[in-house]
């Protein structure tokens, strides 16, 4: 237990301070207006450079990472199921579809899955 909370004290003072050097070796020094705007040509822009992002698309697409991930992680019950109970088996991969259809449905009743609105 001991062994335990060292290394993952060690592991958060590595990992802050690495943090904390980043953040002070990466400090930009120079505030000039010239030098903080973007170049186009010599001429100044007449918009801004950055383009709005649908906030829709970002949502579906993260909604897809978390049931990939899900599937990801249903796909190795095929392979436990010849060496463990077929009860015990069935009961954690029926609570693992469950799971995963309960929040489908939560997310098509919130509305997270219309693309027009």
């Amino acid at each position: 237990m001991l062994i335990m909370l060292s290394t993952i004290l060690l592991t958060l003072a590595l990992c802050s301070f690495i943090m904390s050097l980043s953040a002070a070796l990466s400090k930009k020094t120079i505030l000039d207006r010239e030098k903080m705007s973007p170049f186009e040509c010599g001429f100044d822009p007449q918009s801004s450079a950055r383009l709005p992002f649908s906030l829709r698309f970002f949502l579906i697409g993260v909604i897809f990472l978390i049931f990939d991930v899900e599937i990801t992680l249903l796909l190795p019950l095929a392979n436990i199921s010849t060496l463990t109970n077929l009860y015990a088996w069935g009961s954690v991969a029926t609570l693992f579809l469950l799971i995963l259809l309960f929040g489908l449905y939560y997310e098509w009743w919130k509305g997270a899955l219309e693309w027009s609105q």
